[in-house]
């Protein structure tokens, strides 16, 4: 999967900036994103077949994170673009 198209989705950026400051579970990236358990976790699916986010088990519970820092680098810098070129401010060289 397009790593690019993974983040042209709106409720999956919401998800994937969460998962970059903690660990969450299905259940409490709901609710912090407004959308059903069910689609949140095709959404985590996605993520997660991009390579975006990794799981790990906490007895019966899947807790979701971002993989690694260059995802986390890679998204805040997304973001910032987006951001400048919504707000027309100037690039950085």
């Amino acid at each position: 999967m397009d790593v690019f198209r993974m983040l042209a989705d709106g409720t999956r950026l919401r998800v994937l900036w969460l998962l970059c400051g903690a660990e969450y579970d299905v259940t409490a990236l709901a609710a912090a994103v407004g959308t059903a358990r069910p689609a949140v976790s095709q959404h985590l699916a996605k993520l997660r077949l991009a390579g975006l986010v990794t799981t790990r088990r906490d007895g019966r519970r899947a807790l979701y994170r971002a993989r690694g820092g260059h995802v986390r680098t890679m998204l805040a810098e997304t973001i910032q673009t987006v951001d400048h070129h919504l707000t027309g401010t100037p690039d950085h060289d």
